[in-house]
């Protein structure tokens, strides 16, 4: 399988040179990242709608109520799947180089239902220890039910790109001594502390596996 994602559909044309296709970057971003936007067309109208995602391999995975039309609506029709991390804010000397750093991932595709239970059921599981290392086994176990009221559909991941932008401002030379502070204001996230449910449950020793956003 080719290293590149790159198509006519995910080249991007404007600041091509912040522009990456290799599947490993496509892969740790959606590794890194834990909500997609989905867009798709819905009855003449294009619908944005976000989710939570997971990868199994060269598949993009996601789930939502079994009539939802992120998912049932969804499959077999085109999507654009994109996902993005604020990373700061840049600070120019002129309002027109103001800009951000972000990285962002872009996918293309055609997704199709899982409708197989045991595979359904293996992919919910990856789903929640992507979150907690270890929890499906500690939950109290899913009902058949509960597994038909959900959808889950995956998407090869063949046709995406990831475009970056990092570091300080990039000011007009004639601009350098206007008086006014320029810079980078970095992001920087964090878990909070653990907010017990109601019942009082005992505190537990959680391994988030998202710690790094």
């Amino acid at each position: 399988m080719s290293s590149s994602l790159q198509s006519t559909a995910s080249t991007v044309r404007h600041g091509a040179k912040r522009a990456d296709y290799q599947r490993e970057t496509v892969y740790a971003l959606l590794d890194e990242l834990l909500v997609c936007q989905i867009g798709q067309q819905v009855d003449g109208r294009v619908v944005v709608t976000p989710t939570c995602h997971w990868r199994d391999g060269d598949y993009l995975y996601w789930h939502a109520h079994a009539h939802a039309r992120s998912c049932a609506g969804a499959a077999g029709s085109q999507v654009c799947i994109n996902l993005c991390s604020l990373d700061g804010l840049v600070m120019a000397r002129s309002a027109f180089n103001h800009s951000v750093n972000y990285r962002s991932v872009t996918l293309f595709g055609v997704p199709e239902a899982v409708t197989d239970p045991a595979e359904k059921l293996a992919q919910l599981k990856r789903f929640v220890d992507r979150f907690s290392s270890g929890r499906w086994e500690e939950l109290r176990p899913i009902r058949d039910e509960e597994i038909r009221a959900t959808s889950v559909v995956r998407m090869l991941i063949s046709d995406a790109s990831v475009k970056v932008r990092q570091g300080p401002p990039v000011d007009d030379k004639a601009d350098l001594e206007w008086p006014v502070w320029a810079g980078e204001i970095r992001l920087q996230r964090q878990w909070q502390a653990l907010a017990d449910s109601d019942n009082g449950s005992a505190e537990p020793e959680l391994k988030v596996l998202a710690s790094r956003v």
